[in-house]
């Protein structure tokens, strides 16, 4: 049976800002989807995430320093359930789905170790696999369209709805059904084992980020570095 027939686990995070080394969670989603797009089981969280949340990062998922600090729980408390939801998901055997994996899952890891709770590699003696990420499936398999690859425009290219953008669960479940539908569109991504699109996609993210680097070199800094782990980027000494 094709993984696009079967049940999906879609892991999103909002936070405070764009580096996986100093930013912190805000708000969290780990969703089940069944084999037919429907949610079946969710676990959210609004966390203090024990500093101020910049105006930027507030302008975008509407969520206050204030807010977050009257209803957020304890960030450490809450850190600790979600790296268990995900890695339970995984232990599963269903396929883990975090648009732009490289960002989610490596800020999750810092997280994690900022507050002394085990990790998902961790928890799971290895890096988390599988994982499917639309972006990097979409650019492998859509590699010249033109236009922004954001979840919002996945969504309006591959025609599924997204009501809620930037909320955690609707982003979620936006990503899972945009999965879906690339691999229905794209029939050798679609029946392809999931060990084998694990490994795609690795080797995808890291040409993907060479691409990029070497463009960014041309055009703006001859010193860019593009990272090229992917799903997770290692942790520095």
């Amino acid at each position: 049976m094709s993984w696009i027939s079967g049940p999906l686990v879609a892991f999103d995070l909002e936070t405070t800002g764009t580096d996986v080394e100093t930013d912190r969670i805000v708000t969290a989603a780990v969703v089940r989807l069944d084999p037919a797009g429907a949610v079946a089981a969710e676990r959210t969280w609004l966390l203090d995430p024990g500093v101020a949340i910049p105006e930027q990062a507030s302008a975008i998922h509407g969520i206050s320093t204030q807010h977050a600090r009257e209803h957020g729980v304890r960030a450490a408390s809450a850190v600790e359930e979600i790296a268990q939801a995900v890695a339970e998901g995984l232990r599963s055997g269903t396929p883990l789905v975090v648009m732009n994996a490289r960002y989610d899952l490596s800020l999750l890891d810092r997280e994690c170790r900022r507050h002394s709770v085990a990790s998902i590699t961790e928890r799971l003696g290895g890096v988390p696999a599988p994982v499917i990420d639309p972006l990097v499936i979409d650019k492998h398999v859509d590699k010249y369209r033109k236009g922004k690859r954001a979840l919002h425009a996945l969504c309006a290219h591959y025609g599924v709805s997204l009501d809620d953008a930037h909320d955690a669960r609707a982003d979620a479940v936006a990503a899972a059904r945009v999965v879906r539908r690339i691999g229905e569109r794209h029939r050798p991504v679609g029946l392809m084992p999931l060990a084998d699109l694990h490994g795609l996609q690795v080797r995808a993210a890291a040409e993907q980020s060479a691409s990029l680097q070497a463009y960014l070199r041309r055009t703006a800094d001859p010193t860019a570095v593009v990272e090229a782990a992917w799903p997770l980027i290692p942790r520095s000494r």
